[in-house]
This record gives C-alpha cells, sequence and structure tokens, in this order.
C-alpha cells in the first residue's frame, strides 16, 4: 500500500469509528442569565490568547498530514474556508514533509490561500529545533503545535517506543522558538501533572486534545490484527482536562475533543478555555458535502457561541470565563476527586 493511500484510509478510519454515545460536555450545564444587557451586533468574537490575537476563538485543528494530490486539496479547502470565516487553522503533522520534500506543497497551500489567517505549524515531539523551525517557517506559522501521542504510537505496529529524549526535545524547541509553542495531545487530554512538568520547562500553551472526540486508539486498532481494544476507552474527558490544567498553573489553554458545536465551545471558555478547535466533525462536512457546506457550518457555530455569549451576557470570549455553572455527572466526580479534593 502507498504511502499517500494509507493516509486516505487513516482519514477514512477517523471519519468512521463509532463514537461514544456519552459526551462529557452534557455534564456542564451554564446557569441561564434572564435578562439581557447586551446588544447581539456589539459581540465580539475575537480573543486573546497570550501573543496570539484571534479573530475567533474557534480554530480547525489538526487532522491531515501529508498524503499526496487528496491531502492538498483537503487542506486547500480547509484554508479556503478558515479565510472565508476568519478563524484559524493548525495543519497536521509536518514530519513527513521535513523527511520528503516533495510533500510540502500539501501543507504550503494552506498559506498560499490565505495568507493573512492565523495558522499553527505542526510536529510531533521527537522533532528537532531545527526541524521545528523548518516547519514553521514552510507555511509562515504564527505558532506552532508540538503533538504527544505516546498511547497512539504504542497501538500502531510500526510506531515509536523510545520515547526517553521528548522532553528535552520539547524544551529545546519552546527556549528556542521566536513565537508561541502550543503542547498538543491527540485525543487523551493532558493532566495537572503532565501541565505543571510542562509549565516547569517554559510551556505556556495547551491544547488539552482529550477524550471524546477522534479515538486514535480506535482508529489505530482498526489496522491490527489482534487489536489492543483494551486501551479504546482510555484518557482524560476534555472538559476535566480543562480543569486539571487550569488547576495548576497560570496557561492559555485551547479545547479540543468531542467539542460537537458551538455551545460546547462556550462550555469550554466557561471553563477557562481561551479557545477551542475542531477536527474530525469539520472534515467530515467538508468530505461529505463540500466547502461551501464547511463555511456554512463554521458559520453556525460562530452563531451557537455568540448566542450563548449573549444569554451570559459576555461580550468579548473573555467574558466567559468562569460564568456560572453546574457540574453534573462524571465531570463533577471527576472535579471533586482531582481538583478540590485538597482545597
Amino acid at each position: 500500500m502507498s504511502r499517500s493511500k494509507r493516509k486516505i484510509d487513516h482519514i477514512r478510519h477517523a471519519l468512521g469509528h463509532e463514537r461514544a454515545p456519552y459526551n462529557h460536555f452534557d455534564d456542564v450545564n451554564i446557569v441561564h442569565q434572564s435578562l439581557a444587557r447586551l446588544d447581539f451586533n456589539q459581540i465580539t468574537l475575537k480573543a486573546q490568547a497570550g501573543e496570539l490575537n484571534l479573530s475567533s476563538p474557534l480554530f480547525v485543528n489538526a487532522m491531515t498530514g501529508g498524503g499526496g494530490e487528496k491531502t492538498r486539496e483537503i487542506n486547500r479547502d480547509l484554508a479556503v474556508a478558515a479565510k472565508e470565516t476568519g478563524i484559524g487553522m493548525a495543519v497536521g503533522s509536518q514530519m513527513s514533509a521535513i523527511k520528503r520534500p516533495e510533500e510540502r506543497s500539501t501543507y504550503e497551500i494552506v498559506r498560499e490561500m490565505n495568507p493573512d489567517g492565523v495558522v499553527f505549524a505542526n510536529v510531533g515531539s521527537e522533532a528537532s529545533l531545527q526541524q521545528a523551525v523548518e516547519a514553521v517557517d514552510m507555511i509562515d506559522a504564527n505558532a506552532l503545535q508540538i503533538h504527544i501521542n505516546t498511547l497512539q504510537e504504542l497501538i500502531m505496529p510500526e510506531g515509536d517506543r523510545d520515547f526517553s529524549s521528548r522532553m528535552s526535545n520539547i524544551q529545546a524547541i519552546v527556549e528556542g522558538m521566536d513565537r508561541p509553542v502550543i503542547i498538543k495531545e491527540v485525543g487523551y487530554g493532558m493532566s495537572m501533572e503532565t501541565a505543571q512538568t510542562l509549565y516547569d520547562i517554559g510551556v505556556r500553551y495547551i491544547d488539552v486534545g482529550g477524550r471524546g472526540g477522534t479515538n486514535f486508539s480506535r482508529v489505530e486498532n482498526l489496522r491490527r490484527e489482534k487489536p489492543l481494544s483494551s486501551f479504546n476507552n482510555w484518557g482524560i474527558p476534555t472538559p476535566a482536562s480543562i480543569l486539571e490544567v487550569k488547576s495548576s498553573q497560570t496557561m492559555h489553554v485551547f479545547a479540543s475533543g468531542g467539542i460537537r458545536h458551538g455551545l460546547d465551545g462556550a462550555k469550554a471558555a466557561v471553563l477557562g478555555a481561551s479557545g477551542f478547535g475542531m477536527a474530525g466533525s469539520l472534515l467530515k462536512v467538508l468530505m461529505e458535502q463540500g466547502r461551501e457546506a464547511l463555511i456554512e457550518e463554521i458559520n453556525h457555530v460562530h452563531q451557537e457561541f455568540k448566542m450563548a455569549m449573549m444569554l451570559l451576557n459576555a461580550s468579548s470570549p473573555e467574558e466567559l470565563h468562569q460564568k456560572p455553572h453546574v457540574l453534573t455527572g462524571e465531570t463533577r466526580t471527576w472535579q471533586e476527586q482531582r481538583i478540590t479534593k485538597d482545597l
């Protein structure tokens, strides 16, 4: 099987695998405020996350790596949709293009289509500082995502097994990079212990990448003769992971993993996230209905997010932080046993 076909099959598995019926964002209940005091047309989606100035808290999160013409077409359409709707976009891992220059165009198309937009580069935690700089320069990125995917690698038959240099790699990139570095999980969430360790080496941006969205354990298990299915439900749910990270240190937190719509994005902001990424659900719309439908979907997510802001009298996304809310179910249990047990 060619590498390009393997990448497309990977996307197909990611879009087609069965999602968990329980979404932990349903545990987050926002307390309705009846007396509205804002003009809906004056509400702004502009958000600030440290050094990053965002036109919207929503961004297209990393999905596709190098993989030939089909991947190039996907990245082109995602970039055009991001430009038309004023949202940021993270590309998939650029490690393949760093090793194979012929794949660079599948990433470069993103900046070509959206010359003034916010774009995140992406490398794995095995990358050197030189490779990280190359990834940023490749697309003139505003920030760099470093994805960490230990469990995914362990389930992949051809995956990495030696992670002994990952922390030193991350630290070297954080210290040597001249723009924000976001450490991103790929669906297993971030704990307060992980956040503290990352903070100690200079990290100030985290994408929690929690359990609830694309399940890469299931995706990779579809490729195994004997699946390691006992790990299909491993990880920290996204709302709990936001609470974990925010309880540890002052981090700029992005939420991703199982965000279905703008209301989930607003709930993430209430819990403390500065932005939220959507990946699989947006890619599914693009693949099944086309680019114009994707633009319409992103605008719909924006409308839902602004409605939540209106109902909570928040004139900017930052004003959503810590608005009154009630936690129930597993998220409440997580908070009681992990976040507030020592208070």
